[in-house]
């Protein structure tokens, strides 16, 4: 396999594994802000004891987030230097905000979390989880600019020599993708802390444990469960308009369309032949053109109007961005069957969606990543939309054999880090919130 090739892969392992956890993080913290409000508001133990469990598993899932997050940076200055020299006007200021913003206020309130409970007033320990909350989210605000501008380009010029210079902050920052792009990914984050968290207390409440705190937890969950799939599903909504817009030939990929049409369907499963340019499956007649903009008869452009070089892999984001799609329906199918069992008072006695609860966890990951595949496999060959390819962006000095040995690397040093994870994950879920 060539440096390139090899450069790509280990990317995708590094951020691919390292999105597990930030996604984890906002979650928590999130549910972590409420469950630390219900005690500030109510004074009641059962409140401060989830406050208390979620931020023992904060605490791993943040340590195992920031180690796996460095690797990425060191990757741009190794193995994407023609990228890291063209860009570093832009980049350099957004990961500087992340940093020094986001990044450190995020540390600093979590130790306070973590450690301090009975060293600060109950109102500074509250602030503190909001300030976490805060600095989580502001720290994933700067990652999803960076990623944003990578999808949609603003605010730059680029100088004879082909370096891509700074000339508005303001509209690098709030280009036309950045705002659809973090609503999106909060979202999803938010519904993996949901599912974490009510996944592990329908554990504890089908097995009896930790009394009412378990059932508070779930009830806290469930809701959250019940919310978020839904309000993702108008935010994907609004991402999909944003792609078929700016971005036509992902959007078309998307759905296996070639041919640019009025009334165009949308499939729910199915497979794309690219020789034949054609796409078998299941599919809702004119959907997909009345999603665009409420219209049966709307036009949407075809792959067949762009260059095929500037295609992407059309069958690996058709079935990439299908799961992803599917795992968030039947989300919204099992949170608001849980929302049904919680109001009508027979959530804690329905034995068998209790015992499907913690079986659930690794879908919003899965969704992740298939999301994530879409997103970026489906702008290639562009690493930046329009201005630049990935296959200019890799270092010329670093070679395949380099590369190879520190992607194999990697792969043992995170399987290590996951099956840890894991175990501490279980000893931690096992202990339970403090009595």
């Amino acid at each position: 396999m060539s440096a390139l090739l090899l450069a790509r892969i280990q990317f995708a392992l590094t951020v691919g594994f390292h999105f597990l956890f930030p996604a984890m993080t906002l979650g928590v913290t999130l549910v972590i802000l409420i469950s630390e409000t219900g005690y500030l508001i109510k004074k009641e133990e059962r409140y401060r004891r989830i406050t208390d469990f979620l931020a023992r598993l904060l605490g791993l899932i943040f340590v195992i987030g920031a180690a796996t997050g460095l690797t990425m940076e060191f990757s741009f200055g190794t193995n994407w230097s023609n990228y890291s020299r063209a860009v570093g006007d832009i980049f350099g200021p957004l990961l500087a905000a992340e940093g020094v913003i986001a990044f450190f206020l995020e540390s600093v309130f979590v130790g306070v979390l973590i450690f301090a409970r009975d060293r600060v007033s109950p109102k500074v320990y509250w602030l503190s989880a909001l300030l976490v909350f805060i600095g989580g989210h502001l720290s994933a605000f700067w990652i999803i600019v960076a990623n944003s501008w990578m999808q949609t380009p603003a605010g730059y010029a680029v100088d004879a020599a082909g370096k891509i210079a700074l000339t508005s902050f303001a509209d690098a920052v709030f280009n036309p993708s950045t705002h659809v792009r973090f609503i999106h990914t909060v979202l999803a984050a938010w519904m993996t802390g949901a599912v974490m968290v009510a996944g592990i207390a329908g554990y504890y409440v089908r097995k009896g444990l930790h009394g009412q705190t378990a059932r508070t937890m779930l009830k806290i969950g469930i809701v959250l469960f019940a919310l978020t799939p839904v309000l993702q599903l108008g935010a994907g909504h609004m991402h999909a308009i944003e792609v078929i817009n700016m971005q036509p030939e992902k959007a078309a990929a998307l759905e296996g369309h070639f041919v640019t049409s009025r009334g165009v369907p949308l499939y729910a499963v199915g497979w794309v032949d690219t020789a034949s340019e054609t796409t078998y499956g299941i599919s809702v007649p004119k959907l997909l053109s009345f999603l665009y903009n409420f219209d049966f008869n709307s036009e949407i452009k075809g792959l067949r109007d762009f260059p095929k070089a500037h295609w992407p892999p059309v069958n690996l984001v058709f079935q990439a961005y299908h799961v992803m799609v599917g795992i968030g329906m039947l989300a919204i199918a099992l949170g608001l069957l849980g929302a049904f069992l919680l109001v009508t008072g027979r959530l804690y006695q329905t034995r068998w969606y209790l015992f499907v609860l913690p079986f659930l966890i690794p879908l919003p990951h899965l969704a992740h990543e298939t999301g994530w595949m879409t997103a970026e496999i489906g702008r290639q060959p562009w690493i930046i939309y329009g201005l630049m390819k990935t296959a200019d962006a890799a270092s010329v000095v670093v070679s395949a054999g380099n590369v190879l040995f520190s992607l194999v690397m990697f792969s043992l040093i995170y399987l290590l880090l996951f099956v840890m994870f894991v175990m501490l994950c279980v000893k931690l879920v096992k202990q339970g919130p403090a009595s």
